[in-house]
């Protein structure tokens, strides 16, 4: 199609001006605070076990069970998001972005998680909890590399939205669907539908591999040592490729609560969010624990 008569459509203008938007404002938020000297030192990563992540989830259980304020902290968060998928259903022409919104935000999810992290900082060192203890996060020294990080994240889950669009788009044509109903029905009925649901699902499974390898440890560790974005990302990939099984059974371990917790309209999540984030806090504490390293 030539490109003077392509007409956008709200899903493009959606992601040009919010993606705008986000981008000023984390921008503005990084510039805010002066970023002190950060630790350049880097971790030892050390080989972690099977047992190490269910440690890691009892561990992260417990915190649940001391600090109710993670439930509050993740409540002002998700309720959000659930009202921005409800708007998006119930316009006929961004439906077949509702799916892709939902399993989106766990793109988002280790961003969402710092506050939490910070909780079970605190909890570990016998310091005081509050409901405005996630919020400490922005007063750490590494406040600027854990937003810059944040933004990467974003960046991505706009481009798996776009991917999305284009994989709807490559099986139905860039025409919206006329209705919920006769969209759910194309999808689960004809041969188009099942091919868009097998390659964005293995689009999908790209995208949230990429962050997960990305941020496993990067933001428990910018927030604890205060190392610079870059560091932290090179653990955490390193972490990856030292514990390739054990991390794939956390990543897959993480998706399958997820799952659960987006059923329904995400309001299981809620209670799925916070024992991730302090679990994944003492993951990442085993992870670089001190001892010989892998």
């Amino acid at each position: 199609m030539p490109a003077d008569n392509h007409i956008r459509n709200p899903f493009e203008m959606a992601v040009s001006g919010v993606g705008a938007a986000m981008s000023d404002a984390g921008r503005a938020l990084a510039e805010a605070r002066p970023r002190s000297a950060a630790s350049v030192e880097t971790p030892a990563v050390r080989r972690i076990e099977a047992q190490d992540v269910m440690d890691a989830l009892r561990r992260g259980a417990a915190d649940v069970g001391a600090a109710r304020d993670d439930v509050l902290f993740i409540a002002l968060i998700y309720p959000l998001a659930g009202v921005l998928i409800a708007s998006v259903a119930l316009d006929n022409r961004l439906t077949p972005l509702v799916f892709p919104l939902v399993s989106g935000f766990a793109l988002l999810g280790p961003l969402a998680a710092v506050g939490l992290y910070e909780i079970s900082r605190r909890l570990e060192r016998g310091g005081p909890i509050s409901a405005g203890t996630p919020l400490a996060v922005f007063r750490s020294p590494a406040i600027g590399d854990i937003l810059r990080l944040g933004a990467v994240l974003l960046a991505v889950f706009f481009a798996w939205l776009v991917a999305a669009w284009a994989i709807y788009a490559a099986n139905f044509g860039p025409q919206p669907p006329v209705s919920v109903a006769a969209f759910a029905n194309e999808v689960l009925t004809t041969p188009a539908g099942w091919r868009m649901m097998a390659v964005g699902i293995g689009v999908g499974a790209l995208f949230a591999a990429a962050v997960f390898v990305l941020s496993v440890i990067s933001f428990p560790l910018m927030l604890d040592r205060h190392v610079p974005m870059s560091t932290a990302v090179q653990t955490s990939l390193r972490a990856v490729r030292t514990s390739p099984k054990t991390m794939a059974l956390w990543g897959l371990i993480i998706a399958g609560l997820l799952v659960l917790g987006s059923l329904p309209a995400l309001v299981g999540l809620v209670f799925v969010m916070p024992l991730l984030g302090h679990a994944s806090w003492h993951l990442y504490r085993k992870v670089t624990r001190e001892g010989p390293a892998a």
